[in-house]
């Protein structure tokens, strides 16, 4: 016996034998000596490495990391506790397959209502340890832990919406995880990332740093982010190892759909203005020589109107130019035409901009959805729109995702980023297989000769 291994604070420590000096281990992934207590240690989520490479190197450890996680299986009667009666679609079992031949991690890419949850519960069945499953909203947290609590014959816990209750299986969000991980971190062995991409935004990247578990699963509808951080989520979670598009599932698994495009023009009095406050901020990119070829480039911007007035009146002119374009009267009038022509469908209506969303309510009386209405408010609406009292609802980012939006046929994109996982992910909002079999319709609404126009002329 060489040393042995336990879970403190977020790391991984490596205490050698008396006999053996710390430098004396080999050359191991992450590990640096800590001065203060004469140990080495490795950043938690590198023990999966570091067991491997301790193997490889013939070097006999006492591995005590997850002796929290082996306790906990043992008093919730795991593996015989988790069982489903789930049947994997053949793409479903692929996924997972990959998966486990990339030796239980990674991250599975397919659209929204594709069964990602499924896939993950089968995991969890399979691999019968204590399992940690993060999501960034409550609306999520919610419907992972009845899922859970149906399909498990175990107590499920829940760190989030006011309650910390730590079970064998526990779900969480990911602000929770942010900050219970360290104390937590070897008490799962398999950690199950849901809308994984969220990994990528500095603050969260440490509930996946702190946790020890060795397996782990990231799920997303769209795993590239523009600003590159998802290179990060690959070194914290695992490559993608699976990936289908909605085109390779419309029509067998998911409804087949029709993209509709309009183009509207700015009134005479938005194009004086939009051309105005567009023209300052080009030029003052080009006298600057900001690119914008990389999303530091945008940064860099943010960076220089802190203490540059040139940068940020640029700034300010590109945000009423924005604003402007998705926001565009004539945008409004085809609205009323489509909601006109679909009166006997399930239409959302997407927009960016909160002042909106209440000013096409108040026009076209339909239920409205915010960040700011509470969380009671979107149940009963959603519920409504569920059970048919409600035909239409409008919402402002918050239905992109995180939440179990009732079964719609007809989406309307009236302004937006732009995005591509912005309209992937409400696209994947009317493609759940409709009863009849009938095709899901997306508008896209676009202020023409904008940069609203060329964003979704790059994305076509």
């Amino acid at each position: 016996m060489d040393g042995r291994l336990t879970y403190e604070d977020g790391t991984i420590r490596i205490d050698a034998d008396a006999d053996l000096a710390p430098d004396a281990l080999p050359p191991l992934p992450g590990v640096e000596t800590d001065p203060r207590s004469g140990t080495s240690r490795a950043p938690a989520h590198r023990y999966a490495e570091l067991r491997r490479a301790l193997r490889v190197a013939g070097v006999g450890v006492d591995d005590r990391v997850l002796d929290a996680s082996d306790r906990a299986a043992e008093a919730a009667g795991l593996p015989d506790a988790l069982a489903t009666d789930y049947d994997l679609r053949e793409y479903q079992q692929e996924a997972l397959d990959a998966w486990r031949d990339a030796g239980d991690r990674g991250v599975i890419e397919l659209p929204t209502g594709a069964g990602k949850t499924v896939i993950a519960i089968r995991a969890m069945v399979e691999l019968g340890v204590p399992t940690l499953v993060v999501v960034p909203t409550i609306d999520l947290l919610d419907q992972w832990q009845r899922e859970l609590e149906r399909e498990f014959s175990v107590p499920i816990g829940r760190f989030g919406g006011g309650e910390q209750r730590r079970e064998a299986v526990t779900v969480s969000t990911y602000d929770s995880a942010y900050l219970k991980a360290d104390g937590v971190g070897d008490a799962f062995e398999f950690v199950v990332f849901d809308e994984v991409h969220h990994l990528g935004g500095e603050g969260y990247r440490d509930a996946a740093r702190l946790l020890a578990a060795p397996a782990r699963l990231g799920l997303t509808a769209t795993f590239e982010r523009p600003d590159g951080a998802h290179e990060a989520v690959a070194e914290l979670v695992g490559d993608r190892v699976y990936a289908l598009g909605v085109d390779d599932l419309a029509g067998d698994h998911l409804a087949p759909y029709d993209i509709r495009r309009i183009e509207v023009e700015l009134t005479d009095a938005e194009r004086e203005r939009y051309d105005e406050r567009q023209g300052t901020f080009v030029e003052y990119v080009r006298d600057a020589g900001i690119t914008f070829t990389s999303g530091s480039d945008y940064r860099e911007l943010v960076k220089r109107s802190g203490n540059d007035p040139a940068a940020r009146e640029a700034l300010l002119a590109k945000q009423e130019a924005r604003e402007i374009m998705m926001n565009a009267d004539r945008k409004v009038a085809r609205l009323a035409d489509i909601l006109d022509r679909h009166r006997d469908d399930r239409v959302i209506v997407f927009t960016g901009h909160t002042d909106l969303v209440y000013r096409l309510s108040e026009r076209f009386l339909l239920p409205a959805i915010t960040a700011e209405t509470g969380a009671e408010e979107r149940r009963e609406i959603l519920e409504r729109f569920r059970d048919g009292t409600y035909g239409r609802v409008v919402a402002a980012n918050v239905l992109d995702e995180g939440v179990d939006v009732p079964d719609a046929n007809v989406a309307v994109l009236l302004s937006g980023s732009g995005s591509e996982r912005e309209f992937t992910q409400r696209l994947g909002r009317v493609l759940r297989p409709k009863e009849d079999g009938g095709r899901a319709l997306l508008y896209e609404l676009v202020s023409a000769e904008t940069a609203e126009e060329r964003v979704a002329d790059r994305r076509r």
